[in-house]
């Protein structure tokens, strides 16, 4: 399946860090450069804190299963790029925590 650029909601499922149980929760998702990205305006989401504990993700959307890697985002240009991707108001210019998943082939 080829993914367009664009904002959708996916169901993003991490491993518990504390329970090592899959968690599934469903997320408004960014798809930028083959990438899908997640973002929050603060890290205290167990979504978050579980992809940062175990980064092996799955993303579901429309059907599709994909298999992922999960990293946090430093550069301050895709986040706020993400941001605005993610937001057409005035939340797309708040500060967020944004995390990428890589595909695997």
């Amino acid at each position: 399946m080829k993914l367009q650029q664009g904002t959708f909601n996916a169901i993003l499922i991490t491993i518990g860090r504390k329970t090592s149980k899959e968690h599934a929760v469903e997320l408004k998702t960014v798809y930028y450069n083959d990438k899908f990205y997640f973002s929050r305006n603060n890290p205290n989401s167990d979504w978050l804190k579980n992809a940062i504990a175990n980064p092996t993700v799955r993303i579901e959307y429309e059907g599709n299963v994909f298999s992922g890697v999960a990293s946090l985002v430093s550069d301050e240009e895709l986040n706020r790029k993400i941001s605005h991707l993610k937001y057409l108001d005035k939340r797309a210019e708040q500060s967020r925590v944004v995390l990428e998943v890589r595909i695997r082939e």
